[in-house]
């Protein structure tokens, strides 16, 4: 297969057509259009459905897309390394996180990455969804609990846990009355919680008073007295510790895993593995404690 001409492929695939792949490369569109025919002559495949306005992959052009995109990129990237003299981290690190460890988070971890890799152009964009991670151009996402997914492998890098906590004056009741609870905006709909003490398991009823979308200004609201609510240990750790906030229970149900997430391959970029270096370094042991430490 003609490297140069997959190269041009993968070009007009990822800028969506051959006029935009143009003028981010600045090579001639005629150039781009005619080496993209000789590749889909070469494999008897259509890459491309092309309409009056529109260019869309095919299956087989998704296919190829996919397979072949992180490989041209490790090849540049080698290159890249072997000219510079080194295989030192270089070049873009796009990377997807959720919104929490963002705010808690990112950050200083970024800060502390730029500083040790100043080759590398960190790119960080936070949002909860689940990307596609090459159609989107992402070398690695964070996600909380993700789906199974075999086009991507990972590893979990923190652990953490949801209790349920309240302010110190907000009385808990030893019958059924239900407590004023604060939960998320679209997500926490249920009359109440059940949660692990030290004298068993217990159900607590709620009444929801407020909902907010975020765990943040959830925490900042339990603070203020306003009711309880279930939230990381990581994130009220250290309002339990200094008396701001009551812990009633750990809430029972699955832990909180954090993963790290790229595509499946052998060898993984200078940029990706420097990065999940420095997760280890900041959280040794994924515990949330060392997570609530980091954020402080």
């Amino acid at each position: 297969m003609d490297l140069l001409a997959l190269a041009d492929f993968n070009l007009v695939a990822r800028h969506g057509g051959f006029g935009r792949a143009a003028r981010a490369s600045g090579r001639p569109k005629a150039t781009l259009s005619r080496r993209v025919s000789e590749l889909e002559s070469s494999l008897d495949l259509r890459l491309f459905e092309r309409g009056a306005r529109e260019l869309k992959l095919t299956q087989e052009g998704r296919a190829l897309y996919e397979r072949t995109a992180l490989l041209l990129a490790e090849l540049d990237e080698t290159a890249t390394a072997i000219a510079s003299g080194g295989d030192r981290p270089r070049g873009r690190l796009r990377i997807s996180v959720p919104l929490l460890f963002s705010q808690t988070a990112m950050g200083k971890l970024a800060a502390l990455f730029a500083l040790k890799y100043p080759q590398v152009r960190l790119e960080v964009t936070t949002e909860d969804r689940a990307v596609d991670m090459i159609e989107e151009g992402y070398d690695l996402v964070i996600r909380v609990n993700p789906d199974p997914d075999e086009t991507l492998v990972g590893r979990i890098f923190l652990r953490d846990r949801l209790v349920v906590v309240a302010g110190p004056t907000l009385a808990r009741d030893a019958g059924d009355r239900a407590v004023p609870a604060v939960v998320r905006e679209a997500g926490d709909v249920a009359s109440g919680w059940d949660v692990a003490t030290t004298g068993g398991h217990q159900r607590i009823a709620i009444e929801p008073v407020l909902r907010l979308s975020s765990l943040i200004m959830i925490r900042d609201a339990v603070r203020a007295g306003v009711g309880a609510a279930r939230l990381p240990v990581s994130l009220v750790s250290r309002d339990l510790a200094a008396g701001r906030l009551v812990h009633w229970g750990d809430v029972d149900g699955p832990e909180i895993a954090l993963w790290t997430l790229y595509p499946s391959r052998r060898l993984l970029s200078a940029r990706v593995s420097a990065f999940l270096d420095c997760l280890k370094e900041a959280f040794p042991s994924g515990a949330p404690e060392e997570l609530a430490a980091f954020a402080d």
